[in-house]
């Protein structure tokens, strides 16, 4: 690592010629950056990797057809999310940082925190949740921490890329305000908390506009008003027009086109159509992101690896199992059917507060259980596409159960991974395997064909195969369980006929072993949903407008997406935000708000509430703190999240968790302002177990004095009389056109009867240019302006 001063990298780029730079701003090859000796510029190298490192040796690729380096595969970005921790996340990040400088990598192209707009989205199982506040925070902590290794990284896709149909052309369109409140803020807390060495721009436009080609998103958004100081990459194609691109802000285009681009560059320098500052400036960008992190010690190949690393697979696949077991969200555990009777094998599993010991024989336990579904045998634990690792160990269920326990294990296929269709001998096998049991645990899920990068999904359910399975075996075995691994929400019909649910997600490659370790108590699951699990497709906020019509798609649900859609709309779901189980209980006390009474002068509004664990074991639990607007300037969420902290208790442990809210925690983004504002009035600060579960609240008061908007002809009287400090002249206006009766003259209120609401709300409902024109002419506009400037 060489951090350049401003001064030196000024010097290099006079340095070079106008070729030279040319090519700096696109890539050598699929994934190395081009490399000038004479100048000792190194060709660093990138990969993709936001769950395990796809590091491309031989021959390379977009989608993870040829095959990589092997390399730990962690559980994917949708698991990292129910973790609900930065301390996750942090750990995540540091352990891919040292595998990525080991393979002397400069760059990972993670974190993914597109929001989950449509759960169709075919590669929501790499995005971190359907909630910004959440995603920016974790994604933050990842980014901190793998720069603390010296590998920089490359948060994306900026901006609105939420599904892959038409994701190279579609047109997003969505208005500001919902730009600023849903899909900028992951990317703008990211920026501001831990600055990502580059943002990779999406492919698609937003309302007409190429991303690459974005001024506005990349110059005045990005970097003007957010202080981004890295590069701006292009995902893999997502060029537009290279010259207008770099002036957009667009810096470094990969992979290479061959030259063709960087003739395009030069022609337009020597014509005149692009200011060579403008190319300087990118240049200066890239050479700090070369040299800032440029592996730390080289050999004659330019890919070789860093040396000073040590580097160990198994170490860290060991480490995949206990993170995996923290992204897994038990969504049912009917009866307390989990964790399953203790049992003790070879290698000790027994649960994590110690209750169960290898060795110790009261433990021993032959309870007969039947694992059924080819996933227990075949786990699928990662999504395709660019994500797709080559994994360096596979733990199934079935050996780690097989080899780490004493239960009687059988096992039955259950269905085809290459067929949808029940295959009858299967489920006849599978049915027989059951009903012998004293517990039945099947694997269901999605397979690799139905979520990827490239396509969608087209509807929620698991294939029919997987949910007839489900039926048949709940029919004959009372204790089923089922566990499902997945990267996206499912619907389950069968939900009330089996007595517990694991949600395992996609758990890299140990989560057949971390699946194991919370069915038999060894860990105590701790994640929660970071996405709404609805009760059909038809009740999702994005349904009707999804993917869109021709090369356009409407963001017609605005800021109602995930879990502000549904507890806005008070609509049931399968499982809320948030939700998640685990195998002891929680109490909530003392929410305390350090003051009831804020204001913009109120950096920040302390808040404290007691937890205690209420039950016999240790465990995660996560404390959400959501606000929730009482007075509604502009259409807001029944509440949003703007706070949470998983804390680790000891049974019968009490905790003070204090969390520190800011302004931004009560705005929304006024468009005519081009500002964040803060409505005044009274604000709820609620504990939550999860976005409909609220457990304790406290009333806060928050005032802000807005700028007085400016009168036109078009300002409406309501909004006057609304203001106090407009109060005066609105109450003028009613005198004038012989309404201020209405609304103080008892004796007029009585003689209009039932019409006086009728009265009331007409005044109200009036704009300055429809009191003119009701005056007949005894009145202009300019009245109405003189009145309102000696008034207010």
């Amino acid at each position: 690592m060489t951090d350049m001063t401003d001064e030196k990298i000024k010097a290099l780029v006079n340095k070079m010629t106008l070729e030279e730079k040319a090519s700096l701003c696109s890539g050598k090859d699929f994934w190395h950056l081009e490399g000038f000796p004479q100048y000792d510029i190194p060709a660093i190298k990138v990969s993709d990797g936001p769950h395990g490192l796809r590091n491309q040796t031989q021959e390379t690729d977009h989608l993870a057809i040829n095959e990589s380096d092997p390399a730990v595969c962690f559980p994917s970005g949708v698991g990292g999310a129910a973790s609900f921790s930065t301390e996750y996340m942090a750990r995540l990040g540091r352990v891919l940082g040292q595998e990525a400088r080991a393979a002397g990598l400069s760059v990972v192209l993670e974190p993914a925190v597109n929001m989950k707009r449509s759960l169709l989205c075919g590669r929501n199982f790499e995005y971190l949740s359907e909630d910004p506040y959440l995603a920016g925070k974790l994604a933050a902590a990842y980014i901190n921490a793998m720069q603390d290794e010296q590998v920089g990284t490359s948060i994306k896709h900026f901006a609105a890329n939420n599904q892959e149909h038409h994701r190279m052309s579609v047109s997003a369109n969505v208005d500001e305000r919902t730009l600023r409140e849903i899909y900028f803020p992951a990317f703008e807390i990211a920026v501001k908390e831990s600055q990502p060495a580059t943002v990779m721009c999406s492919y698609n436009r937003i309302n007409g506009v190429f991303s690459s080609n974005n001024q506005w998103l990349l110059t005045e958004v990005l970097r003007d008003e957010w202080g981004f100081e890295g590069a701006v990459v292009t995902d893999w194609g997502a060029i537009h027009e290279r010259a207008e691109d770099l002036e957009a802000g667009l810096d470094l285009e990969m992979p290479g086109t061959g030259g063709l681009n960087d003739q395009v560059i030069v022609q337009a320098v020597q014509g005149g159509t692009l200011a060579e500052s403008v190319l300087d400036q990118a240049v200066a960008r890239l050479l700090k992101l070369i040299f800032r992190y440029q592996p730390v010690k080289e050999a004659a190949d330019s890919a070789a690896a860093d040396s000073t690393v040590a580097v160990s697979l198994a170490e860290h696949h060991q480490l995949a199992r206990e993170m995996a077991a923290e992204t897994m969200v038990l969504l049912k555990n009917e009866e307390s059917i989990l964790p399953l009777p203790t049992t003790t094998g070879a290698n000790g599993v027994g649960s994590e507060d110690g209750s169960a010991s290898e060795g110790d024989a009261t433990t021993q336990n032959s309870a007969k259980v039947a694992l059924i579904g080819t996933f227990a045998k075949q786990p699928r634990f990662q999504g395709g596409g660019s994500s797709h690792v080559n994994p360096y160990q596979v733990d199934s269920a079935f050996t780690i159960f097989t080899e780490e326990t004493n239960y009687q294990i059988t096992y039955a296929e259950g269905y085809s991974l290459t067929s949808n269709d029940t295959d009858e001998t299967l489920l006849t096998e599978a049915r027989k395997t059951a009903q012998d049991a004293d517990y039945a645990i099947i694997f269901v899920g999605l397979p690799d064909s139905y979520e990827s990068e490239s396509y969608d999904r087209t509807y929620l359910n698991l294939p029919a195969s997987h949910d007839h399975l489900v039926e048949e075996i709940a029919a004959v075995q009372p204790n089923t369980i089922v566990v499902l691994h997945n990267g996206s929400p499912v619907v389950m019909p069968w939900l009330p006929k089996v007595k517990a649910v694991l949600e395992a997600y996609l758990g890299g490659e140990a989560a057949g072993a971390a699946v194991v370790d919370i069915l038999c108590g060894k860990k105590n699951p701790s994640a929660r949903l970071a996405e709404t699990f609805p009760l059909r497709i038809e009740d999702t906020p994005a349904y009707g407008n999804f993917p869109g019509f021709g090369q356009n798609v409407t963001y017609q649900e605005g800021i109602f997406i995930g879990y502000r859609h549904y507890t806005s709309r008070k609509m049931e779901t399968l499982f809320p935000f948030g939700f998640g189980l685990s195998y002891t209980n929680f109490a909530y006390s003392n929410l305390k708000l350090a003051k009831s009474e804020v204001s913009k002068a109120d950096p920040t509004i302390p808040v404290t509430v007691d937890v205690t664990n209420t039950g016999t074991r240790a465990g995660y639990e996560v404390v959400q703190i959501y606000v929730a607007p009482q007075v509604f300037a502009v259409p807001r969420p029944v509440r949003e999240l703007k706070a949470f902290r998983r804390v680790w208790l000891e049974a019968g442990e009490t905790q003070t968790v204090t969390f520190d809210l800011d302004r931004r925690s009560f705005a929304h983004f006024d468009v005519q302002a081009q500002d964040w504002r803060v409505a005044s009035g009274k604000y709820l600060i609620q504990v939550a177990k999860d976005a409909s579960t609220i457990l304790l609240e406290a009333e806060m008061t928050y005032t802000e004095e807005l700028p007085l908007p400016a009168l036109t002809k078009d300002t409406v009287v309501a909004d006057l009389m609304d203001d106090k400090r407009t109060l005066a002249f609105a109450n003028e206006l009613a005198k004038r056109f012989d309404y201020y009766k209405y609304f103080a003259d008892e004796d007029a209120i009585r003689e209009a009867g039932e019409n006086v609401e009728m009265q009331q709300a007409m005044f109200r409902d009036y704009t300055m240019r429809a009191l003119v024109g009701f005056s007949n002419g005894a009145v202009t506009f300019d009245d109405v302006e003189k009145l309102y400037e000696e008034l207010v």
